[in-house]
């Protein structure tokens, strides 16, 4: 007699894998539904962006790269979220570019034109997560490459699982990398170890990715979105005026002078001075208790 039972597909057989490592997972039917592929979950003062085309391992495709842009400024114009988390759902972060749709692509002998777009929509996307006035942050729970990879690393910090790996992988189809990718990761790794990565199409283990600070921290499966949103709520905690212009100091002491970033700190510190922040700040450490800060 054949047994009742239904047979598990490999999907959802991966989705149980996922679960178990305590990874989120989003299930998506055969039939990938354009108006799920980018979720926003707000769990005020965090805000959550998931990529969710797992059986692709949320490669970009259709209007995702614009409905990240719409969810992204999102996040920047609700003033109840203070920090911004990014994750893909399943067992990847983002695996890029979709190569079959490039592969078409090439088939019919487009031009450049016709995924010169795509380009301008990631640099759109990159732009907005570095220029937000609060605190983003990668969640990556598994493979980040190419274009997936320089998502999250235009996101202020990175929190991989043990079993993630980041790579540069546009070598690998013969394309240069993008998405921002030549201004974060020399910036991340050095210029000589980021060209490695860019001529190799290498992907970084997790570990590895920590040691040369590709990564912020890196946590066992089961761990990470717990210890993620752990983090994010400590970053929100943080004074957000004090918080954006240590992040612009960071930024531009790659590229200017000691004297400048004096004059820079200077400036800096009497915004902070005279904000409110700091009148509680200095309060709360004299009553001894957690200061509010607001923003202000």
């Amino acid at each position: 007699m054949k047994s009742s039972k239904t047979k598990s597909s490999p999907r959802r057989v991966a989705s149980r894998a996922a679960r178990s490592r305590g990874v989120k997972v989003a299930e998506a039917s055969e039939q990938d539904s354009p108006k799920n592929f980018i979720l926003y979950r707000c769990e005020p003062p965090l805000a959550w962006i998931t990529l969710n085309r797992p059986a692709k391992k949320n490669a970009l495709a259709g209007s995702m790269r614009q409905d990240l842009l719409a969810r992204i400024q999102q996040a920047g114009s609700d003033a109840g979220v203070r920090c911004l988390i990014v994750t893909g759902a399943g067992d990847a972060f983002c695996s890029g570019g979709d190569v079959s749709v490039m592969a078409e692509l090439k088939m019919k002998e487009a031009s450049f034109q016709e995924i010169a777009r795509w380009l301008d929509a990631g640099g759109k996307i990159v732009e907005a997560l570095a220029s937000l006035a609060k605190p983003t942050l990668a969640c990556v729970n598994g493979v980040a490459a190419g274009a997936g990879c320089n998502l999250a690393l235009a996101c202020d910090f990175r929190i991989a699982a043990h079993s993630a790996s980041l790579g540069e992988t546009f070598a690998r189809v013969g394309l240069h990398p993008d998405w921002g990718g030549t201004y974060f990761l020399p910036r991340l790794v050095g210029g000589s170890k980021a060209l490695e990565m860019f001529a190799t199409g290498e992907m970084i283990p997790a570990e590895e990715a920590l040691r040369i600070g590709l990564v912020n921290r890196v946590v066992p499966d089961r761990e990470l979105e717990e210890q993620t949103r752990a983090f994010a709520r400590r970053l929100c905690s943080a004074p957000p005026l004090s918080f954006l212009a240590a992040r612009e100091a960071v930024r531009r002491s790659l590229s200017t002078s000691l004297s400048a970033m004096l004059i820079y700190e200077r400036h800096a510190q009497q915004r902070c001075w005279e904000s409110e922040d700091s009148a509680e700040g200095i309060r709360a450490f004299l009553e001894k208790r957690h200061p509010e800060f607001t923003g202000r």
